[in-house]
């Protein structure tokens, strides 16, 4: 459900020059406005969620930017005022010698019921971190989860207003939030010291934080996690991926770090000997991607996720969709993540992870056994990854098959080996499944267990 400020809306037309005001008052898409763009020398441009358009053909003078700046609150030092007892944000651009050349009116809105596709989220007391472009909403979907945990979870909940975004630039704080209280900030520098002091002070069970951006800020949320205190917050970002390459932000994430590995466990891996792995537990649990505003991604496991990423492994995660007139949508998918070169496809990973039963064995490139029974040679070239070479002689000899042992599996025409092993060798993987070269696992190793898989396979 959402609920339309009209009063608001006419709040922030009221300080606009008059030619202006008649004309936005008339707007058939006021609902779909996002800013209002004035730049000295040139027409008056407002944006909505369509794309842009002029709503005058006058040209902004110097007496028109005067007209609206003498009418706002005092700019701070990150070049933004506001509204008394609305949720509109205005900011400016000044020349080199500090005067005001364009204003970006930005509408705020308290929209009810955004937050009902996460509710069983918002219930798990777990950290939530929202990812996203700016202007894609991310502000007024912790507004709504600030109003839900105070109003309907009746929790204690501080909200910790940097730029007085979430509650308005007023002392008094918009109804949007409901019971939750605000913590303003009189710097921005200063902000991960208000939060710190929230939680020494007032004892909150949520703290609601707005543009996670800098190192101090990324630890002092750490901190706050460590102590019990459930955290959300929102942070600059397209996805997991972005995050954890973003140096001051991936302490969010758990951090990175460099591991160098025995040559042994380099090779079980089938990976490089210094690679990339989480260096502590993550400071959010569940990340909230907004990739569209009514499209978003969920990561319920972000410590899963993120050695999935780091591995170059199957990333698992939710995607939920909703619409005003129907029901909310939500899907579980598997998808490689972007670090690794293997082809994308959702379907591979529960034929690699799913465990071999006794006596049966699972190809992982979908190849029947019975095509494969008629395509396979009398002479076989085996490449054994993870079983004795002398073992796999000893039970091809008891059955008298010819047998070609190689160590380069560029070269084989069949694959063996443990399924804990092979599941972690990508490379592998992915060039048996250019070649349609046929793999199988093993759960254990034995030599009647060879033997079975020896008369299954001829």
């Amino acid at each position: 459900m959402t609920l339309n400020l009209k009063n608001d809306f006419e709040k922030l037309i009221e300080n606009l020059p008059f030619f202006l005001q008649e004309k936005l008052k008339n707007h058939n898409s006021q609902d779909q406005l996002v800013e209002i763009i004035l730049d000295l020398g040139r027409r008056p441009e407002a944006r909505f969620s369509y794309g842009p358009e002029y709503i005058s053909q006058k040209i902004i003078s110097w007496q028109d930017i005067d007209y609206v700046t003498k009418r706002l609150s005092k700019f701070s030092n990150e070049n933004r005022a506001g509204i008394e007892r609305t949720l509109h944000r205005i900011s400016c651009i000044r020349n080199r010698q500090f005067l005001i050349t364009g204003l970006t009116c930005r509408i705020g809105r308290s929209i009810f019921g955004t937050v009902s596709i996460i509710r069983d989220l918002l219930e798990s007391e777990k950290s939530i971190l929202i990812l996203g472009k700016p202007g894609v909403g991310k502000t007024t979907i912790i507004r709504e989860m600030a109003r839900v945990l105070a109003n309907e979870m009746e929790k204690r909940v501080i909200i910790i207003d940097t730029s007085n975004e979430i509650a308005g630039d007023s002392d008094i704080s918009h109804f949007g939030i409901g019971r939750a209280r605000r913590m303003q900030v009189s710097k921005t520098e200063l902000q991960h010291h208000v939060m710190i002091e929230a939680v020494e002070n007032h004892m909150p069970q949520v703290i609601i934080i707005d543009e996670i951006g800098t190192e101090l800020e990324v630890l002092a949320a750490r901190t706050i996690a460590e102590k019990g205190v459930q955290l959300i917050g929102t942070t600059h970002g397209n996805c997991l991926e972005n995050l954890i390459k973003n140096p001051p932000l991936a302490n969010l994430v758990g951090g990175i770090q460099y591991v160098t590995l025995s040559d042994d466990e380099a090779k079980r891996r089938g990976t490089q000997k210094s690679i990339l792995e989480r260096k502590s537990y993550p400071a959010f649990e569940i990340i909230i991607e907004i990739n569209e505003p009514n499209l978003w991604t969920i990561h319920e496991d972000v410590a899963l996720s993120a050695d999935s990423v780091l591995r170059g492994d199957f990333l698992t995660y939710q995607t939920r969709q909703f619409a005003v007139k129907e029901k909310m949508r939500i899907n579980c998918e598997q998808v490689l993540s972007a670090q690794s070169s293997l082809t994308k496809s959702p379907n591979l990973r529960n034929d690699i992870m799913q465990p071999v039963l006794l006596n049966q064995w699972q190809q992982f490139n979908h190849i029947k056994t019975d095509k494969l029974l008629k395509t396979t040679p009398k002479t076989l070239v085996i490449y054994s990854y993870s079983i004795a070479t002398n073992l796999l002689q000893e039970v091809f000899s008891t059955i008298g098959v010819k047998l070609i042992l190689t160590t380069d599996f560029r070269q084989a025409s069949l694959i063996i080996g443990l399924s804990h092993h092979l599941q972690y060798n990508i490379q592998l993987k992915q060039f048996a499944l250019e070649k349609k070269i046929p793999i199988y696992v093993l759960n254990q190793i034995s030599i009647y267990k060879l033997l079975k898989f020896v008369k299954t396979i001829l």
